[in-house]
């Protein structure tokens, strides 16, 4: 076994948590392995503009990240599971799904006001179309606002505090009447919690409201599909094998 890994990663706070989660799960088993860390921005970190409505299922976020390992620059990739594009590029293949550490979507509101209790025409912003319409069938007189950025950013515009440069132009690049204020967002709660902001829960979400993403919550790691030795020492992770047993 090789001793040092290179894992490739969108370079967001988030990320950067999400490869240093996998490599504790790597060594917990292998003692000595080594990973170096390349930060890679991708065309979905750079657009802050485009409706993740209309990207999911896209590789918008990874694209530039699967370039980098069919060109051998990196070893293995690690993503939100979520993330993924719905067809994988020819060569590569899902070496682990890690299991969920939290699979609700959370509210993150102003008031500390749950769903149900949020005023009439209450202004909810987030990026899913799967959240979308279902908030909207939970509460019609709910205002969503299709809001991007990292969680860090998407709190900034919550909290109205100073902007990155990013997400200043992407709030300019807006229309008048969505650069009102916003009541609440809702994100994922794992991403929250795996930024030490799990107090920012205002409420975990019923799966009645809000059916999450199967794999909301889970890691998902890539690698070249011909390398064998590092797809069974990834495969240690996998959380998919104790769902086969």
């Amino acid at each position: 076994m090789r001793r040092i890994y290179r894992a490739g990663t969108r370079t967001s706070p988030l990320a950067l948590k999400q490869v240093e989660e996998v490599f504790g799960m790597l060594k917990k088993v292998y003692p000595d392995i080594k990973l170096e860390v390349i930060g890679i921005d991708t065309y979905g970190d750079k657009d802050k503009v485009t409706p993740v409505s209309d990207i999911e299922g896209t590789d918008f976020f990874t694209r530039e990240i699967d370039e980098a390992l069919l060109r051998d620059e990196i070893d293995f990739s690690v993503h939100s599971a979520k993330d993924l594009a719905d067809v994988l590029k020819k060569g590569l293949t899902i070496a682990a799904i890690t299991d969920s550490i939290d699979p609700y979507d959370a509210l993150v509101s102003k008031s500390g006001l749950t769903l149900d209790k949020l005023p009439e025409g209450a202004r909810i912003g987030t990026s899913s179309l799967r959240r979308k319409t279902q908030l909207k069938a939970y509460r019609k007189d709910f205002e969503i606002v299709d809001i991007r950025g990292n969680i860090e950013e998407r709190l900034m515009l919550l909290d109205e505090r100073r902007l990155s440069s990013e997400a200043r132009r992407a709030k300019e690049e807006t229309t008048n009447d969505e650069r009102r204020n916003i009541d609440a967002i809702v994100i994922a709660a794992c991403g929250l919690i795996r930024l030490g902001l799990s107090h920012r829960i205002t409420q975990r979400i019923p799966f009645d409201i809000l059916k999450p993403h199967p794999l909301q919550g889970s890691l998902a790691i890539v690698a070249k599909e011909d390398n064998i030795e590092l797809l069974g020492l990834l495969s240690i992770i996998d959380s998919r094998k104790e769902a086969l047993s």
